[in-house]
């Protein structure tokens, strides 16, 4: 009886959250987007997203008679500047009201971007006032701005579990769960509903391409789901990245040296399959860490080349810090294995210091860092063999 008046407390404070809200909203409530939130049960709340959607279209819209500024600061006018704070206001309350319930949702990464920018200078009175060098604002008219994120349920003839939120990028967002039949923690990585066809080849190709793999240091994926385009993968426990920044003052240099080698044997094994990863990032190594070991795995093959076949993608956009820059000259289709050498450099490097600047490397990694890096292509580590002696020869400080 209890947990039966707990719930139904909570749903009426998130029913009238979303009533306030619309009658906030009332005499100005639009539908002109509300196909875009149909995945929102409750209609008054799929009208409240529409009308937001479009108050934040008209203000951007107004917003771009002024961008992009250059040197110079630019003056927003009064009443669309108030509508603007309206309108993140309520969207900053409905996030609040909504949270943990089944209407739970994201903002857009990019609009969330744009409206965090906007409000560092919106101003309710006198008009605002735009900051130098701020770029055009790009109008959603057909990609939902607000994201449903809440508790989704899977079924199978086993059990049904709870997929939580776990992390999210352009193409897709990654869920976990629990699996009550093999008590296990799986991850669900499932494609966005607003990819262009392009795209979504490309996050099917991911899988397939993973699916072909059989190396522990490949993440292992089970199935891809076409009706939702998903499929369910191994979950890990942490990224290289966050491993190194959480543990850089405790880790020995035997400990960094096993992770380095790990690393040289997944993308070994990945070059034997005459691909190329192309997206080499202490974000897409991942950790499954044990009572007794840590074993590497790496992830995200979105970006793969497959050599001396037709079905890489063209025209793809140079991304990732620990890239070659000179990409941005040759052009990322021209992207080759000096290219993945010069990024596998920088990442042994990153585990074995924390770092991910090469500036100021000490004197026992000079040497294997310039090599690495090499402005001359012909000078750097030709393969993942070449590459492994040369870890192989570092010594501690």
């Amino acid at each position: 009886m209890g947990l039966h008046h707990e719930y139904i407390v909570a749903t009426m404070i998130i029913e009238n959250a979303i009533e306030t809200h619309y009658r906030k909203l009332d005499g100005r409530l639009s539908n002109e987007y509300m196909e875009l939130y149909e995945s929102f049960s409750n209609e008054k709340l799929q009208l409240l997203f529409s009308t937001l959607h479009t108050m934040l279209t008209n203000c951007f819209n107004s917003m771009n008679e002024r961008l992009p500024t250059t040197g110079m600061s630019a003056h927003f006018w009064a009443d669309p500047s108030r509508e603007l704070i309206e309108s993140i206001e309520i969207i900053e309350a409905l996030e609040r009201s909504l949270k943990n319930s089944d209407y739970s949702f994201s903002v857009d990464e990019y609009y969330r971007n744009k409206l965090s920018l906007c409000k560092s200078f919106l101003s309710k009175s006198g008009g605002s006032s735009i900051p130098p060098n701020t770029e055009k604002m790009e109008l959603y008219y057909t990609i939902p701005i607000f994201i449903p994120k809440t508790t989704i349920i899977i079924e199978n003839q086993n059990n049904i579990s709870e997929l939580k939120l776990i992390g999210e990028g352009s193409y897709a967002q990654v869920f976990k769960y629990s699996d009550k039949f093999y008590l296990k923690k799986f991850a669900l990585k499932r494609a966005k509903n607003n990819l262009s066809a392009k795209e979504l080849e490309r996050f099917k190709r991911e899988y397939s391409q993973m699916s072909t793999m059989n190396s522990p240091y490949i993440l292992e994926v089970y199935g891809y789901n076409d009706k939702n385009n998903e499929y369910i993968m191994e979950y890990m426990d942490a990224s290289l990245n966050d491993y190194v920044v959480s543990n850089n003052t405790k880790l020995s240099f035997q400990k960094r040296v096993k992770l380095g080698l790990q690393i040289i044997k997944a993308f070994s094994y990945i070059h034997s399959k005459g691909v190329l990863h192309r997206d080499v990032s202490p974000k897409n190594i991942l950790l499954k860490v044990y009572d007794d070991t840590i074993v590497v795995k790496i992830a995200d093959f979105g970006l793969v080349k497959i050599i001396n076949s037709d079905l890489t993608s063209e025209n793809t956009q140079f991304k990732g810090y620990f890239n070659d820059p000179s990409l941005v000259v040759e052009g990322f289709d021209n992207y080759n294995i000096l290219h993945e050498t010069y990024a596998l450099t920088r990442i042994l490097y990153f585990v074995l210091t924390g770092r991910t600047s090469t500036d100021k490397a000490k004197p026992h990694l000079v040497n294997f860092v310039a090599k690495g890096l090499n402005s001359n292509q012909e000078h750097r580590y030709q393969n993942t063999s070449e590459l492994r002696n040369a870890f192989q020869c570092i010594k501690p400080n």
